[in-house]
C-alpha cells in the first residue's frame, strides 16, 4: 500500500493510491463531507463472507519494492500521527487534562429554556442563543430528531415548539407552522414521554394527572424488598428522587396563553394520527393499576407516610450534592433538583439551589455564532484517559517503526504526560458510594465526570487502568523510573492499579458481565413502571463493558485460568449475536460492541482463531463499505437491519480497524483499506470530520458526540496497525536472518 501526498479542498491532509497490480489496488475516495450522506448510509459492503478468505490475502510488490512502499507507507501515517498528536497537545489543559466536547440533542436546550421559564429567568442572555440552536437544528420536515439523519421525534420536537414560544416566535411563524404539523403527524403532544409530561405540567400545559406517579414514599423501601430505590440504575435514581418531590407538590407556573402549546391538542381533522400501540404484559398491568392507587391515594389526602418520605428525598439529595458536580453530575437530576427544592420551600437564594443554578450553568457552551448548547454532563476523565492510552500507543508506533524518532518529542516532553497521569490518579475515588449497597469492596474507582463521589463506574475505571498500564509501559513511563520524582509516580499508579482491580472484579454481576454503576442492578420488572420510557431503567450486563474490564484485566497482566476473566469470557461467547457481532450499549453500536469484545478477549489470551472471534471479524468485513470506511446509525437500536450499517466516520473505521488489529488482521486487505480511509480523510491540523452521533446515552431515547472520539480514536488505530506493521516486518527479517 502507497501513500502520495496531494492537495484536495477543506483541508484533506493526503490520499492513499496503490501500485499496479500484483500490490493491493485502493481507489481514491472523497470526503465524507463532499459526498450525500443519504446515499452513503444505503451503501453496503462489497465483501461477503463467502469472500472472507480472499479479504485478507494481501498480495505484496517483490521484496526490495515491498520494503520501499512499506518504509513510505510508515512514514506517512507517522505524520499523520504526528499531526494529530499536535491537535491534542495544543488543546491539553494547563494541569494536564484533556475535556472535548459533549453535544446531545435539542432536547436539553428545550428543557434549560423550559426550565428558565419555570423560574422566571427567561431575561437570561443564554436564552436567545439556546433558541437559535432549536431553530438550526429543526427539520426540513418540520419536527426535530434525536440524532442527525433521524426520524422526528416527537417528545423532542413538542419540548422545542414549547421553547420556541417561551422566547418569542409567533404561532403562525413559518418554523412553527411546520413544527406543528410534524408534530401533528408524529402522534401530537399526548405520546410524549414521561419526562416531557412532567416539563409540560410545570408550566401548566398538561395536568399532572397525565403524568405518571412518582411517590416520595419509595424511598423508604427497604433494600430486602423486591422493588425498591436501588434497584433501578443509578442514573434512574437521580432522577426519580427529586422527580417525587415535584411529583408531592406539583409546582406550576402559568405563561401567558401566546406562550403555550394549546394549538398543539387540537388535531385537524383531516390528518389521521399515527396509533400509539401500548404494551399490555402482566406487570405492565400491574403497575398501571398502582399508578391509580397512588393518584387516588393522592386525591382523596391519604398519605401517611408523606411527611417522612419528603424529608428522607431531601436529605438523600444534599447528601449526594458533596464532592459531586451537581446530584449525578448530569442535566436532568440538576434541573429537577432546582424545581424539587424550590417546591419544598427553599428560596433561590438559598446555598442549595444556588449550587444547582452553578452547577447547570457549568454545562451552557456559547457557540462562536452566538448559539447556545448544553451539554448533558462533561467528560474530562474519559477523554483524559483515551488520549493518554492514544498518545501512548503513538509514541510506541513510532519507536517500533523505526520511522523519525524525534517525531514524537517534537511535540511534546515526557511531562506532559506525566502530568495527566497525576491528574488521573488525583480524581480516584476512594469513598463508598451508592455501589457499595450491593458490593463489599473498599473503594477504587473513577467517574466520567470532575466529580462524582457516589458514583464512580465501571467504564471509566476500565479504561483509566487500561491508559495508566499502557503509560507504565510507555517511553514515558519507562523514563519516569529514572528520576525520585518518577519513581513515586510509578509507585502510585501500580498502587491506584492494585487497589482498582478487586473494585471491578468485586463489581462484576452474577451473569459473568459487568454493568456501568452496580452489581446485578437488572429487576427487568422495573422496565414495565410507567415512567420507565427513557428506557435505561435497570444497568445489566453488556458485552462492551465486558470486553472493556477483559481489556484492562489483560493489561495488567490476567489472562485464561483466572476466574474472573474466566466468567467474563463465558459472558461474552453466550451473548454474541447470531451473526457475530456483539451488542454495544455505550457506543454506537454493534460495530462498538464488536471492537470491544475482540479487544477483550484477545486481551486475556483468547486466540485468534477462536470461531467467536473468527464469527466477528467475517461481520465486519461484511459491514465494510465501498469507500473502505464503517460507520453505523443510532437506528440500528431500533431496526436490525441497521446492524453495523450508516454514514462513514472515523471513530467508527477507527474501532473496526482497532477490532483487526486485535484479532491479528492488520495485514488484510479490510484492515488496510480502513487505514486508507483514515488517511485520506485526515484534515490538515490532524482531525477528521464527523458530525455524527457514535455515543450511546440511552438506546432509543438520548444519544450523543463526542467531539474527540474523531481525535483520538483513529490516532489509537493509526499508531497500532504501525507498530503491528513494524513488529511483522521484524519478525520476517529474522526469519530471512535464519534462512
Amino acid at each position: 500500500m502507497i501513500f502520495s501526498r496531494h492537495n484536495r479542498d477543506r483541508g484533506t491532509a493526503f490520499s492513499l493510491t496503490a501500485q499496479s497490480s500484483p500490490s493491493l489496488v485502493l481507489a481514491p475516495t472523497v470526503r465524507p463531507s463532499q459526498r450525500d450522506h443519504s446515499s452513503l448510509q444505503q451503501e453496503r459492503s462489497r465483501d461477503s463472507r463467502s469472500a472472507l478468505d480472499e479479504a485478507f490475502v494481501v498480495q505484496h510488490v517483490p521484496v526490495h519494492k515491498e520494503d520501499r512502499s512499506r518504509s513510505t507507507e510508515a512514514k506517512l501515517i507517522t505524520n499523520a500521527m504526528q499531526r494529530t498528536q499536535r491537535w491534542l497537545y495544543d488543546r491539553q489543559l494547563a494541569d494536564g487534562h484533556w475535556r472535548g466536547s459533549l453535544e446531545g440533542d435539542t432536547i436539553l436546550e428545550s428543557e434549560y429554556v423550559i426550565i428558565l421559564a419555570w423560574a422566571g429567568k427567561l431575561a437570561a442572555p443564554e436564552v436567545k442563543g439556546a433558541a437559535q440552536r432549536i431553530l438550526q437544528e429543526q427539520l426540513p420536515s418540520g419536527g426535530w430528531a434525536i440524532y442527525p439523519g433521524g426520524p422526528v421525534d416527537c417528545s423532542a420536537s413538542v419540548k422545542a415548539y414549547l421553547a420556541l414560544k417561551l422566547t418569542g416566535h409567533a404561532q403562525d411563524s413559518e418554523p412553527l407552522n411546520r413544527a406543528r404539523l410534524a408534530i401533528a403527524r408524529a402522534g401530537g403532544p399526548w405520546s410524549v414521554n414521561s419526562f416531557t409530561r412532567f416539563y409540560l405540567a410545570l408550566l401548566g400545559q398538561m395536568p399532572y394527572s397525565a403524568c405518571p406517579a412518582v411517590p416520595p414514599e419509595m424511598v423508604l423501601l427497604p433494600s430486602w424488598f423486591p422493588i425498591n430505590l436501588h434497584r433501578v440504575s443509578a442514573w434512574s435514581r437521580t432522577m426519580i428522587v427529586p422527580l417525587s418531590l415535584i411529583w408531592a407538590f406539583k409546582p406550576v407556573r402559568k405563561v401567558l396563553k401566546a406562550e403555550g402549546i394549546g394549538e398543539l391538542f387540537v388535531t385537524p381533522e383531516w390528518l389521521q394520527a399515527p396509533q400509539i400501540t401500548a404494551e399490555n404484559g402482566i406487570w405492565t398491568k400491574f403497575f398501571r393499576v398502582v399508578d391509580r392507587v397512588v393518584k387516588m391515594s393522592d386525591a382523596i389526602g391519604f398519605q401517611p407516610l408523606r411527611s417522612r418520605a419528603v424529608a428522607e428525598c431531601r436529605r438523600w439529595m444534599l447528601q449526594r450534592f458533596e464532592g459531586s458536580d451537581g446530584l449525578g453530575a448530569i442535566f436532568p437530576p440538576i434541573v429537577w433538583s432546582i424545581v424539587a427544592l424550590r417546591a419544598m420551600g427553599c428560596d433561590d437564594e438559598s446555598a442549595e439551589v444556588q449550587e444547582c443554578w452553578r452547577q447547570l450553568a457549568g454545562l451552557v457552551e456559547v457557540e462562536s455564532d452566538g448559539s447556545v448548547r448544553v451539554e448533558p454532563c462533561r467528560s474530562p476523565v474519559w477523554d483524559t484517559a483515551i488520549t493518554l492510552r492514544s498518545l501512548c500507543d503513538a509514541g510506541r508506533a513510532v519507536k517500533s517503526s523505526g520511522t523519525d524518532r524525534c517525531l514524537a518529542t517534537e511535540v511534546a516532553s515526557v511531562t506532559d504526560l506525566d502530568q495527566t497521569v497525576d491528574w488521573l490518579l488525583d480524581r480516584e475515588v476512594r469513598t463508598s458510594g451508592d455501589w457499595a449497597r450491593r458490593t463489599d469492596a473498599i473503594p477504587s474507582g473513577w467517574c466520567f465526570e470532575y466529580a462524582n463521589r457516589f458514583y464512580p463506574d465501571v467504564d471509566d475505571t476500565a479504561m483509566v487502568l487500561i491508559a495508566l498500564s499502557t503509560w507504565q509501559q510507555s517511553v514515558a513511563g519507562l523514563a519516569a523510573q529514572g528520576t525520585s520524582a518518577g519513581l513515586g509516580r510509578v509507585a502510585r499508579v501500580h498502587a491506584a492499579i492494585s487497589r482498582a482491580t478487586p473494585w471491578l472484579e468485586a463489581l462484576q454481576n452474577s451473569d459473568g458481565g459487568w454493568g456501568a454503576f452496580d452489581r446485578d442492578n437488572n429487576c427487568e420488572i422495573l422496565c414495565k413502571v410507567p415512567f420507565a420510557d427513557h428506557n435505561a431503567m435497570i444497568d445489566p450486563s453488556s458485552p462492551d463493558l465486558a470486553g472493556r474490564v477483559l481489556e484492562a484485566f489483560g493489561k495488567i497482566g490476567l489472562r485464561l485460568g483466572h476466574a474472573s476473566v474466566d466468567r467474563a469470557c463465558d459472558y461474552l461467547r453466550l451473548n454474541q449475536e447470531a451473526d457475530g457481532s456483539w451488542f454495544g450499549r455505550w457506543g454506537i453500536n454493534f460495530i462498538y460492541g464488536t471492537w470491544q469484545a475482540i479487544e477483550g478477549l484477545r486481551s486475556v489470551g483468547v486466540p485468534a482463531n477462536d470461531p467467536a472471534i473468527v464469527a466477528a471479524v467475517e461481520w465486519l468485513v461484511s459491514r465494510q463499505q465501498s469507500d473502505g470506511g464503517w460507520g453505523e446509525s443510532p437506528a440500528s437500536y431500533s431496526d436490525p437491519a441497521m446492524s453495523g450499517r450508516g454514514t462513514p466516520t472515523a471513530s467508527q473505521t477507527a474501532w473496526a480497524v482497532a477490532a483487526f488489529i486485535a484479532a491479528d488482521r492488520h495485514d488484510s486487505r479490510p484492515a488496510q483499506r480502513g487505514v486508507h480511509w483514515l488517511v485520506e480523510r485526515q484534515c490538515v491540523d490532524g482531525a477528521w470530520e464527523e458530525n455524527e452521533f457514535t455515543g450511546t446515552g440511552f438506546p432509543k431515547v438520548f444519544y450523543l458526540r463526542y467531539h474527540y472520539y474523531p481525535i483520538y480514536f483513529p490516532l489509537m488505530a493509526l499508531a497500532r496497525f504501525l507498530t503491528a506493521e513494524a513488529l511483522a516486518a521484524a519478525g520476517r527479517s529474522r526469519k530471512e536472518q535464519v534462512a
